[in-house]
C-alpha cells in the first residue's frame, strides 16, 4: 500500500507593502482621531506668530482692515463702482481668498517646515494637513471680524440664505486638505514647486475676480472673453462664500463645480498619499 502524501499550502505572507489603500485610509483615520495634538498645534502657530506683541492675533484683523479698506476705495473709483456695494464684495472675497491662499501657499510646504517635528515625533502624515487647515481656519475667523464691521456700516440685507456659509466654509477646508496633501507631498519630493506655486499666486489673484466683479466680462466681454471667470475653479470657491455673505442671488451651480473639483481633488490626493506616504519622511 503506497503512502499519499499531502503537501497543505503555506499561508499566504501578511501584506507588508506601504502601497496600499487600507494604509492611505488609515493615516487619515488616525489624523482626526488626533484632534487634541494638531488642534493644539495650530493654535500655538498663531501665538508664536505673535508673540511678544501687544495686541498679538489682533493684528491679523487689522491688516485685513486696512488692506480692504485701501482696495475698495482705490477700486471702486477705477471701476466706477458704489462704495456702499463694493466694499463689502471685495472685502468677503479678499477674506476668502487668503484662506485660499494660505492652503495653497503653506501646503506646499507642510512636510517640508514640520521636518523636526516628524523625525521627532512619528504621526501621521494628516496630522501635519490638519494643522494647517486649522491654522488657516483661526486666520479665517480673525478677519471676519473685518466683515462683521463692514457689515454694521453699510447695513447690508442679509436674508437666512447667509447660513450657507458654514457649510461652503466646511467645503473649503476639505478642499483646503487635499491641496496639502497633494501638493505637501510632491513639493516634498520637487523643491522646485514651492517658489512656482508662490509665483504664480500673483497671477491668480488679479485673474480671479476678488478686486473685480465678473459682471464687467459679461457687459464688455464679446463672444468666448465673457465666460473668462466662469472657467476660473477659484471664482466658484469664493462665490459660494460671497454670495451668502453679502446678500446676493445664490446660484448653485458655483456648489455643483466646487463639489466636482473636491472629488477629483481627493482623488488625486488619496493616490498620491497611497503611493508616496511612506516616502515622504526619506525626502524631507
Amino acid at each position: 500500500m503506497q503512502a499519499t502524501s499531502t503537501q497543505e499550502r503555506p499561508p499566504a505572507p501578511p501584506e507588508t507593502s506601504a502601497r496600499t489603500w487600507r494604509k492611505a485610509f488609515h493615516d487619515i483615520a488616525q489624523g482626526f482621531q488626533q484632534q487634541q495634538l494638531w488642534a493644539h498645534l495650530g493654535w500655538q502657530d498663531i501665538k508664536q506668530r505673535y508673540r511678544r506683541s501687544v495686541i498679538g492675533p489682533l493684528w491679523i484683523t487689522i491688516g485685513m482692515g486696512m488692506t480692504a479698506t485701501a482696495l475698495g476705495l482705490l477700486y471702486s473709483q477705477l471701476f466706477d463702482q458704489d462704495i456702499k456695494t463694493f466694499l463689502p464684495y471685495l472685502t468677503v472675497g479678499f477674506i476668502v481668498w487668503n484662506f485660499i491662499l494660505g492652503c495653497l501657499t503653506e501646503g506646499t510646504e507642510v512636510f517640508i517646515s514640520n521636518e523636526g517635528l516628524m523625525k521627532q515625533l512619528p504621526a501621521p502624515l494628516s496630522v501635519h494637513v490638519l494643522r494647517l487647515v486649522w491654522r488657516q481656519a483661526l486666520l479665517f475667523a480673525h478677519n471676519m471680524v473685518v466683515y462683521l464691521v463692514v457689515l454694521a456700516i453699510f447695513q447690508m440685507p442679509i436674508g437666512w440664505s447667509v447660513l450657507l456659509v458654514f457649510p461652503a466654509f466646511l467645503l473649503l477646508m476639505i478642499n483646503g486638505a487635499w491641496v496639502a496633501l497633494l501638493f505637501g507631498v510632491i513639493a516634498t519630493r520637487f523643491r522646485d514647486i514651492p517658489p512656482v506655486i508662490n509665483s504664480l499666486t500673483t497671477l491668480l489673484f488679479f485673474m480671479t475676480p476678488i478686486v473685480w466683479d465678473a459682471k464687467i466680462l459679461e457687459e464688455k466681454g464679446v463672444g468666448w472673453r465673457a465666460n473668462l471667470a466662469e472657467i476660473n475653479p477659484l471664482y466658484h470657491y469664493i462665490q459660494i462664500m460671497r454670495d451668502p455673505l453679502i446678500g446676493g442671488d445664490e446660484k448653485f451651480y458655483h456648489w455643483g463645480i466646487v463639489l466636482g473639483c473636491t472629488v477629483v481633488g481627493w482623488l488625486l490626493a488619496l493616490v498620491v498619499l497611497r503611493n508616496y506616504r511612506a516616502r515622504v519622511t526619506y525626502w524631507i
